[in-house]
């Protein structure tokens, strides 16, 4: 199996970071990801410019890397556009605090957010109500606090915050993007 196809997680992809020198969170990142492929079909090679800005490099310090961050870009696209509704966020998982689970989801939101605001409000008229209050609702998301203590209502907060964010991405891919997901073209991967 390449590395462009296999699965990508937070993890995988903080030590990808790791190795190209940075410390940051793909939290960010991931949300400008799947922004960018829902407004602008962001491209392979903008994706793998845009990574590069963000880690501070000229280009992924080798072929394997470049093909993670490719595989990274396919699985989001593959997975905002397949029928089975799959998209979830690249967000730190269990194995990490209540707080920096929380504080993952939170720089996912500006990343999200940032894209959909630099689109200006063109798009935003043609958007449905329900999308509309969906990313407004992220705005709160983005200014939530994140130190919280581990407790099962906690933790229950924020599994809801994670299921609503999932939801308002995958409804602004589907609404830029009429006709998609389509059930009968699942297996179709003619698209960029």
């Amino acid at each position: 199996m390449s590395l462009i196809n296999e699965r990508q997680d937070f993890s995988t992809i903080a030590d990808l970071f790791l190795l190209h020198g940075s410390m940051q969170s793909p939290a960010f990142l991931d949300g400008r990801l799947c922004a960018g492929l829902a407004m602008h079909d962001l491209s392979a090679e903008a994706w793998l410019e845009e990574v590069c800005l963000a880690l501070g490099v000229e280009q992924p310090r080798d072929e394997p890397s470049a093909e993670r961050f490719l595989g990274w870009r396919r699985q989001t696209l593959d997975a905002l556009a397949g029928s089975e509704l799959g998209f979830e966020p690249l967000l730190p998982d269990d194995l990490f605090s209540l707080a920096e689970r929380a504080r993952g989801l939170q720089e996912w939101t500006l990343g999200f957010l940032e894209v959909v605001r630099d689109a200006g409000d063109g798009p935003r008229e043609a958007w449905s109500p329900a999308l509309r209050e969906a990313l407004d609702d992220l705005a709160a998301v983005a200014a939530m606090e994140v130190e919280l203590e581990e407790s099962a209502e906690n933790e229950g907060d924020l599994f809801a915050l994670t299921e609503h964010v999932r939801m308002a991405a995958m409804l602004l891919y589907t609404e830029q993007h009429p006709g998609r997901p389509q059930v009968e073209d699942a297996g179709d991967d003619t698209r960029h």
